[in-house]
């Protein structure tokens, strides 16, 4: 038997009756403010889930399904979260500062004041999401999916958007001086023109001119 206790008070809050995490079926599990920091947690399920406070740091959640999960104030700092769905999961205030999410889905996902600094994206569907005030300082979103994408406020300087799709994006009052910009497609499905990728611009329209 596994228990999982508050992060703070030691509290048991929840009891599995496995030997292992992996591929542990936890939806609809009430665990907020849980300590999951550097467990093995690949393939577990958290639909539904109030995760709300948890400390997920250090943790390997590959192939993880937190699908519509409040995680509101979790800490996933240097988290594996390679592959996870987090398809509708509300992540307000989130910390995902050196967190690897590379083909992640976060899809219709709500996102607003997370702090994603440094945070690995590569290739993650986060279409339709709202990212408002996020900050993506540094963070690795090459290739993504940021269609219909609420970055309205978003700080994205210094990062890596190359080969994004940003089409239908809001992106008003968007930070994004130094970042990489090649074969980027734009709000209004422009192509980032190869004459401007080595240079350094604020304003995010200033990318698609010609």
């Amino acid at each position: 038997m596994i228990e999982i206790k508050h992060a703070t008070t030691r509290d048991v809050l929840y009891r599995l009756e496995y030997n292992s995490f992996q591929e542990a079926h936890l939806d609809n599990a009430k665990i907020a403010g849980a300590d999951l920091s550097n467990l093995d947690l690949r393939g577990v399920t958290f639909r539904n889930a109030d995760l709300r406070e948890v400390n997920f740091s250090g943790a390997n959640l590959q192939g993880a399904i937190l699908k519509n999960a409040n995680l509101s104030r979790a800490n996933f700092e240097s988290a594996n979260l390679q592959q996870v769905d987090l398809t509708n999961a509300f992540l307000d205030d989130a910390c995902f500062v050196e967190a690897d999410l590379s083909h992640a889905i976060l899809r219709y996902s709500k996102m607003s004041n997370a702090d994603c600094k440094g945070t690995i994206f590569l290739r993650a569907d986060i279409s339709l999401a709202d990212l408002n005030q996020v900050n993506c300082n540094d963070a690795n979103m090459a290739h993504c999916d940021l269609r219909g994408t609420n970055l309205a406020g978003a700080n994205l300087n210094g990062a890596n958007l190359t080969g994004a799709n940003m089409l239908d994006a809001k992106m008003i009052d968007v930070r994004m001086t130094g970042v990489h910009m090649e074969n980027a497609i734009g709000p209004h499905g422009q192509m980032v023109p190869t004459h401007r990728i080595e240079k350094k611009y604020s304003r995010w329209w200033e990318f698609w001119k010609r």
